[in-house]
């Protein structure tokens, strides 16, 4: 678990809880933190990223569970690096945005700490590929449909696509979102989690979780990290820092 603190913060801290992205096989509790890192300056905030297994070394379940496992180390330590036990936003990227997703699902079902919201960027939901953008990139952009069947494989095995996947793995399948956490989730247009990301979403809402959804038209995989002055990324940005600020209840420089 890597504890990231600003300078001169207050005690009882709100906790911003990172999952990095990495479709499940590469990157670790580094990856991916520089806009993170912005939010908690910009809101008072302490950051805890989990340095979670990979696949396929370590295949499903151990992944989400690490992740659940660092969410219960988070709770029982607040106090020692002046956090907030009742104000903790889970967050993820990519395959960290689907952790992040199970991870909410493992809280609410275990009946495990409770969480202030969740913040799912591009999030990787579905193994089974079977919505049109889960195919629609064959060969196209740095994570098109043979690298999500890639990232599926190395964590499901065998169990892709079948009817034994958990829905803490692929949260696409849960059937039940009701008593979800308060959400944000985005994704590009043109990329291969548009279809799950923007499902995932509206049936939050269905089950009466409110969410905010943006999807960014011409937004590939990654765009605000590989383009980061592009005025889309600028926008998806500001998007999501203007989200935790009114979350957290703060403003930049208060």
């Amino acid at each position: 678990m890597l504890v990231l603190r600003p300078a001169g913060l207050a005690p009882e801290a709100p906790v911003i809880y990172y999952m990095h992205g990495g479709g499940m096989i590469i990157g670790n509790n580094r990856t991916g933190l520089g806009n993170v890192l912005d939010w908690a300056v910009d809101n008072g905030a302490v950051v805890v990223s989990v340095d979670y297994r990979l696949a396929p070394e370590h295949p499903d379940p151990a992944p989400i569970e690490d992740c659940y496992a660092g969410l219960l180390w988070l709770h029982q330590h607040t106090a020692e690096f002046g956090g907030d036990a009742g104000r903790v936003v889970v967050a993820g990227t990519s395959g960290g945005g689907g952790l992040a997703a199970g991870v909410a699902l493992l809280a609410r079902d275990r009946g495990g700490p409770g969480l202030l919201a969740q913040m799912l960027m591009c999030p990787m939901l579905d193994d089974r590929l079977l919505t049109p953008s889960s195919r629609e990139l064959e060969g196209e952009g740095i994570w098109d449909a043979t690298s999500n069947e890639t990232g599926w494989n190395a964590l499901l095995g065998a169990r892709r696509g079948g009817d034994h996947v958990s829905v803490y793995a692929a949260p696409a399948r849960a059937k039940d979102l009701a008593g979800l956490p308060t959400a944000f989730v985005d994704v590009g247009s043109v990329e291969t989690f548009r279809d799950e990301a923007v499902d995932y979403a509206a049936r939050l809402v269905q089950a009466g979780v409110q969410c905010e959804l943006h999807l960014w038209p011409g937004g590939f995989h990654g765009f605000d990290a590989m383009a980061p002055q592009a005025a889309l990324s600028r926008t998806a940005s500001a998007t999501r820092a203007a989200w935790m600020c009114r979350l957290l209840g703060r403003t930049n420089g208060a």
